[in-house]
């Protein structure tokens, strides 16, 4: 359903949640799942750790034998990490071992290489003396199972992997992973105006910011982004790279989506056979932005109706977002509502935007009609969270968000808002 009036950022933000599902499972090498969800359950094969283990260096007893705290044990073994037990522990004996290394049948404590001393008799037989406190069953010694047992669930599906989870994926001996794919997603800028970064612009003219920055953006979120270059404010042309666009799970244009005569975009997007879910956002900066939804409902249909789509159009799922123009409004619209249907596709819940709570440092005086997310530097100091407003003149005034890590959430309405207000804030 089409939705034409102005949406809170929150109405939204659930319709893009009512429309983007997770992408496809994939398996991935193991070091590149980093950041990606898991799509099974991840089942231990062996205890952990397999064997009873040493925690330190030192030597491998019976507690019985330094039940008093001191003795002097004949040292029969030694054990290295990689090394099994040669011989089990009787009475009056003990193994050196190092940390890691697998302890000694009939030894049930390791008491640590600082608490001992080694000395030899004329027999070439080693001695320790044990010179410790009363030594307890147990004592430095990580039980086998201790951590995790064979057939128990260690990871969930649903679980995003971080480097621990990578860790503890290698211990489980999972070199590939099943996890939801990351979205490709398709950045085009559009305008007339735009040249490439590198270039001089000339008389009316201004750099592509927009296209690197978006892919930035995509790459922090975990998508692969897919550069497009620039279309110019030509219906044919647009139609054109909008066309390739839509073979991705995600096109994201920027400029193009306000009332313009040369805001094009809609109508070609229409002309192609995405369907508009929404257009028009109450949130500033940001306002214009455009969501719809190229995907087999919208196929069919077309087929139906016998409407015009090109040959090479897919007709598989893509979301496309039309962000406005102006860097500041594209990259706002892009962590708001590009992000959550990032991470709904990518299986990482809650895929809607979560703001911290801080505290304002400075009184503020917001002039907005709408909700503004504000350029803002956030810090966690000794007395809790707090956020202060950068100088920022507008959505074209991209330099602000160089000196921000944040945005600050104003409610709509103009008025000042106090030093210790609380409000929200979206970290970048």
């Amino acid at each position: 359903m089409t939705i034409e009036t102005k949406l809170t950022v929150d109405e939204a933000i659930a319709a893009i949640l009512s429309e983007v599902r997770c992408l496809p499972v994939v398996r991935v090498p193991l070091d590149a799942a980093l950041g990606q969800v898991l799509a099974e359950d991840v089942i231990s094969d062996r205890d952990s750790p397999p064997f009873d283990k040493a925690l330190m260096d030192g030597y491998a007893v019976r507690s019985a034998d330094v039940a008093q705290g001191s003795a002097t044990l004949r040292v029969i073994d030694e054990i290295t990490a990689g090394q099994v037990p040669r011989v089990p522990i009787v009475p009056g004996a003990a193994a050196r071992i190092m940390t890691g290394a697998p302890v000694s049948e009939g030894a049930d404590a390791v008491v640590a290489v600082e608490q001992t001393r080694l000395h030899d008799e004329d027999s070439g037989t080693v001695f320790v003396q044990i010179e410790s406190t009363p030594v307890a069953a147990g004592r430095n010694i990580l039980k086998q199972g201790a951590s995790t047992r064979r057939g128990t669930r260690v990871l969930a599906e649903g679980r995003q992997i971080r480097a621990q989870e990578i860790g503890a994926l290698a211990e489980l001996g999972k070199d590939y992973v099943a996890v939801y794919a990351r979205p490709r997603v398709a950045v085009l800028s559009t305008g007339d105006e735009l040249v490439p970064a590198g270039c001089t612009p000339g008389p009316g003219q201004i750099r592509n910011s927009n296209e690197v920055m978006l892919s930035a953006q995509l790459r922090q979120m975990g998508a692969v982004p897919v550069p497009l270059g620039v279309a110019r404010d030509d219906r044919r042309e647009l139609r054109e790279a909008i066309g390739r666009g839509l073979a991705c799970d995600m096109l994201l244009l920027s400029g193009g989506v306000s009332a313009g005569k040369l805001d094009l975009v809609p109508e070609v997007l229409s002309e192609l056979g995405v369907r508009q879910v929404f257009h028009k956002v109450r949130v500033k900066p940001g306002q214009p932005v455009w969501f719809g939804m190229l995907d087999l409902r919208t196929a069919d249909r077309d087929c139906e109706n016998g409407r015009s789509r090109t040959d090479d159009l897919p007709k598989r799922p893509c979301c496309v977002f039309g962000l406005p123009g102006n860097p500041v409004s594209s990259m706002v619209c892009c962590e708001l509502f590009a992000r959550t249907a990032v991470r709904r596709m990518m299986g990482i819940e809650p895929a809607a935007p979560r703001g911290l709570r801080a505290r304002l440092s400075r009184d503020h005086f917001n002039s907005g009609n709408r909700p503004t997310y504000h350029p803002a530097r956030w810090e966690l100091t000794d007395s809790g969270a707090v956020v202060e407003p950068v100088k920022w003149v507008g959505s074209a005034d991209l330099s602000a968000t160089v000196e921000a890590n944040a945005m600050v959430l104003f409610p709509e309405g103009g008025r000042t808002f106090s030093a210790g207000t609380t409000l929200d804030v979206y970290v970048w």
